[in-house]
């Protein structure tokens, strides 16, 4: 049927409907013997009252809904529009009322009686046949999606919104082979409930037994926000039944009330260690991204393009993606242009160390904010070239933070590390030189110059969960450095948003501090790993130690003895303020570090950024790991030193 045929056909329709209710409400207030005055009535009144009605539907919209996905807010529109119609009957019957008619011409009078009626009856007539055109579709379409094999019984794991929208599309899609069998929930008010036609069976506590005497195939977690405690618990829950744990997508991959289940996936670590979502300050970002032209650093990187994807939601004016691998470069432009064809994204192949190129790019994109994500950042990589660890991390951030004050950008955001406090390697060193340099930069500018540190993020290239996996494909063993080596990790999302708050909030000076949460044992994150890919330690995949890397500590810390760490309106970032160093003094503390990548080796290099990193040590003078101390940020005073308590004596 073609479009316009259908739409007429959809008209025709409503007026019918509304027709007969307007019939069956003088039927129904008369009992269903219509005397002759008011057969009369219905006769002259029906056709001014429908064709006002249908007025009010289409003025709202109701033509323009498509009746095969009608739904909960299509309904509600429908009943605003029944409403106001309705409302603007009994006002002519009103009217009519006041006015002095003759007795012959009070046949066009509708009765109360029959408005009250006839709202009833118009509104269940307009929203009942959409419906029955949508039921009447999805069983076409079940019908067409028969399963090829029998379906899997599975026991979904959450009540809540997410567990009903899961519920549906399982109903709706008998072609993913899912034989949903039940819920549980730990809502004791939803206990013995039915909840779209399935049963809520018990609590998670309940879990092993009710897969056992239900048969069941799979647990699905339907719960996107959960805390990642409780994921573990409800994966060791599935474990001890022998029954696989699968989860659905993140709540911001359910859009408009759909959940697409074709990415329902196995439990991953990100899921374990999942915390609660972080809150943004989105009218604060808008303002600080809409309508600028953003300048991102190692726009190809695990931090850098996860930045530019999240910068694209606030409607920038142009983006700017600089990257020194062309593959990287070429997947992110391809990625972003694709998901915002309206956005200008400018894909440039720069090297952050040449300036001349820089200064070429800046010249012609004169950006107002810039986001520094490019950097070298593997520890033990970069204490075999410490050369090329100093001229990117250090010179290579002081370019583009020059540049960007004489270009009078509005922002520069430097992305630093927790490596760089205390730092006993060369990495972390080289990110505490350049974070020395942009605050005493940011004394004298009018560009307000902001850092961000931050731990591991999970899953960036080159990191521990993804050797790991490797490792765990190929049969182990899975290495780790030390039984009691432990990190601070959050998701990259979770890290990218933060950085985008921080540099919304600062000011100009400020290190901003991460709240990265409690630190985490590699090896805990080995064996969690091991378990999530369906094998067991030591039966199927050996752990060995192999001993600390040069440039590694045990702990890491996330602010240093010196420095202040003081709340700001946002739970999870914390603001770290260091006496600055005098510009006179780092720079030439800089001058003779450049001087020593040409004239000296490593030994010359170390020293020279010993002098402008004091609390440096590296390999060798001093113990190989520092029992370090972090910051309870949680409950982080506003006091001159900030609080430090040893990780180990946490709870």
């Amino acid at each position: 049927m073609s479009k316009g045929l259908l739409r007429i056909s959809q008209v025709v329709i409503d007026l019918l409907m509304l027709s007969a209710a307007f019939a069956m409400a003088f039927l129904i207030r008369f009992d269903g013997e219509l005397p002759g005055p008011m057969l009369v009535r219905l006769l002259l009144t029906g056709p001014y009252a429908v064709l006002l009605e249908y007025g009010v539907l289409f003025a709202f919209g109701v033509h323009r809904m498509s009746w095969r996905f009608v739904g909960l807010p299509d309904t509600r529109r429908i009943l605003t529009a029944c409403v106001a119609a309705s409302t603007a009957l009994i006002g002519v019957r009103l009217g009519i009322g006041y006015v002095g008619l003759p007795a012959h011409a009070r046949y066009g009078v509708v009765p109360y009686g029959v408005l009250g009626v006839n709202f009833a009856l118009s509104f269940m007539a307009i929203t009942g046949v959409r419906f029955a055109r949508r039921s009447l579709g999805e069983g076409i379409e079940s019908k067409r999606r028969r399963p090829v094999a029998p379906g899997a019984r599975t026991i979904l794991v959450g009540a809540g919104e997410a567990g009903v929208l899961v519920a549906r599309e399982l109903t709706s899609r008998p072609d993913l082979a899912l034989r949903a069998v039940g819920f549980v929930d730990d809502d004791p008010r939803k206990a013995g409930t039915v909840i779209h036609g399935l049963p809520v069976l018990g609590t998670t506590a309940d879990l092993p037994a009710l897969c056992s005497k239900l048969r069941v195939k799979q647990a699905l977690i339907t719960m996107p926000n959960v805390p990642g405690n409780v994921v573990r618990r409800i994966s060791q829950l599935c474990e001890s039944a022998r029954v696989p744990a699968k989860i659905i997508p993140g709540v911001y991959e359910i859009v408009g009330g759909q959940v697409n289940l074709s990415r329902m996936r196995d439990v991953a670590i990100e899921d374990l260690l999942r915390r609660d979502a972080v809150t943004l300050d989105r009218d604060e970002l808008s303002s600080f991204v809409q309508g600028k032209i953003v300048l991102a650093t190692g726009a190809g990187g695990s931090i850098g393009s996860e930045l530019c994807r999240q910068l694209c939601a606030f409607g920038p004016q142009r983006l700017v993606l600089v990257e020194r691998s062309e593959n990287a470069l070429f997947n992110i432009h391809r990625e972003l242009t694709a998901a915002h064809p309206e956005l200008d994204v400018v894909p440039c192949i720069a090297d952050i160390t040449d300036r001349a190129r820089m200064l070429e790019l800046f010249t012609a994109q004169r950006p107002n904010l810039v986001l520094h994500a490019a950097a070298h950042k593997h520890v033990p990589m970069l204490e075999w070239n410490p050369g090329e660890a100093i001229k990117n991390n250090v010179f290579g951030t002081k370019a583009i933070a020059d540049l960007a004050v004489e270009h009078s950008a509005e922002a520069f955001v430097m992305i630093s590390t927790d490596k760089a406090v205390n730092p006993s390697s060369i990495m972390g060193a080289s990110k505490r030189a350049a974070e020395v340099y942009v605050q005493s930069l940011a004394q004298d500018c009018q560009t307000r110059i902001v850092t961000v540190r931050f731990g591991n993020v999970l899953g960036s290239a080159g990191s521990v969960i993804p050797i790991f996996r490797e490792q765990i494909a190929q049969g182990g063993p899975v290495t780790v450095t030390h039984p009691e080596m432990r990190r601070y990790f959050m998701t990259i999302p979770e890290a990218c948003q933060l950085v985008l708050q921080a540099g919304a909030m600062g000011r100009g000076g400020e290190i901003f501090v991460l709240d990265m949460g409690e630190p985490v044992k590699i090896v805990d994150l080995a064996r969690d790993l091991i378990a999530l890919s369906g094998l067991r330690e030591d039966e199927d995949i050996d752990i060995v130690f192999t001993g600390i890397r040069p440039g590694e500590k045990l702990f890491e810390e996330l602010a240093t003895k010196g420095e202040s760490v003081d709340k700001t309106r946002h739970p999870k970032i914390f603001v770290g303020k260091l006496q600055r160093v005098p510009r006179e003094k780092v720079q030439e503390h800089l001058e003779r570090l450049h001087g020593c990548l040409k004239s000296e080796g490593a030994a010359g290099l170390i020293t020279a950024l010993q002098r402008l990193v004091p609390e440096y040590e590296p390999p060798g003078s001093g113990p190989v790991a520092v029992q370090s101390k972090r910051m309870d940020l949680a409950s982080a005073p506003d006091l001159a030193e900030p609080a430090l308590v040893p990780a180990t004596a946490r709870q």
